[in-house]
């Protein structure tokens, strides 16, 4: 029987302030950016000290593991960074060195979106060789992960409750897009091509589809609202409405208190460590909204769980030769 693995990939993140200027270039695949956006990055990760995505993503891989180990299956989990070290290239290298020959591969961000999860992709296909590789487009329909964001959310749910006397509407968030990325292809006719393939991106839609799954599972929210976060500081319009209009909005409604959950990512990051706890809260409270957010899936068993159900979906469809899931 092949030798199968589980490769799990994630966006990376610098180790220090110093690394910023080279990060931020792997990011934007080399186009110059800036100085005022390269020192305003550099300032949001000083205000948070680092940003822990990598060891919690590395610490994610260890549980993944351990649950495939519980399925009966023995398949070293890897990962893999887009932009930081470890490098995807380096990994796969890594793993074809160690004798894998088929690997379920998981890009961890659900919500797919050919100009995000597509790098991703490409990054694994250029140094795959003869490695076979299942690679799970989108998961944002997970029954699982919307399992792990509801028991998150109940829980500050609850919290908040008790304390107030009475239920809090919730904010679900997902990193914003350039709106070129959900365009269809003659709306970007004459356009770079950032993506193979036909059709319109479906990543709104699925960041959407998330919030609804959750929202669906915890009883008692009042209301719900959705926008996208953390649009880019430069490359043209990205996809609304903003955290901040949605904001002005509810205000508007009298709404005091509010829950802000993004449901894009699964753990601590500059995006959650900054734009949430630092900058969203102090623009609610400019507002007089009490903004709170509910713990970061991080190590939940719950998501590790969802991951590793379609890890091993992934290592099956291998067996039998089967197309992967799109």
């Amino acid at each position: 029987m092949p030798k199968q693995a589980v490769l799990l990939l994630a966006h990376g993140t610098p180790e220090t302030v110093d690394d910023i200027p080279e990060y931020l270039r792997n990011v934007v695949s080399g186009r110059p950016l800036p100085e005022h956006v390269i020192e305003e990055i550099k300032h949001r990760y000083s205000l948070i000290g680092r940003s822990p995505l990598t060891d919690i993503t590395l610490e994610q891989g260890k549980l993944v593991e351990a649950e495939l180990a519980m399925e009966g299956i023995d398949a070293q989990v890897y990962v893999g960074m887009r932009n930081w070290k470890p490098y995807i290239p380096d990994v796969v290298r890594k793993m074809r060195a160690d004798g894998v020959e088929e690997a379920a591969v998981l890009c961890l961000a659900p919500q797919n979106s050919r100009t995000s999860v597509g790098l991703y992709k490409r990054a694994v296909q250029a140094e795959a060789g003869a490695l076979k590789i299942d690679f799970t487009e989108g998961w944002a329909y997970d029954p699982l992960l919307a399992d792990a964001f509801a028991e998150r959310l109940r829980a500050a749910e609850e919290k908040l409750t008790s304390e107030l006397g009475s239920p809090v509407p919730v904010l679900f968030t997902a990193h914003s897009v350039p709106c070129r990325t959900i365009q269809t292809p003659a709306a970007n006719e004459g356009q770079p091509r950032h993506w193979p393939g036909e059709g319109v991106d479906p990543y709104a839609q699925e960041a959407k589809h998330t919030a609804e799954l959750v929202a669906a599972r915890v009883s008692g929210i009042p209301k719900w609202w959705f926008a996208f976060q953390s649009q880019g500081a430069s490359g043209g319009p990205w996809i609304g409405p903003t955290v901040e209009d949605t904001l002005t909005s509810i205000a508007a409604e009298g709404v005091k208190t509010l829950l802000l959950q993004p449901i894009g990512f699964l753990c601590d990051h500059v995006e959650i460590l900054y734009d949430v706890d630092i900058a969203f809260k102090e623009y609610a409270k400019s507002l007089a909204i009490q903004l709170e957010r509910p713990e970061s899936l991080n190590t939940s068993l719950t998501l590790a769980r969802s991951v590793a159900s379609l890890a091993i979906r992934g290592l099956r469809r291998l067996q039998e030769n089967e197309p992967p899931l799109a």
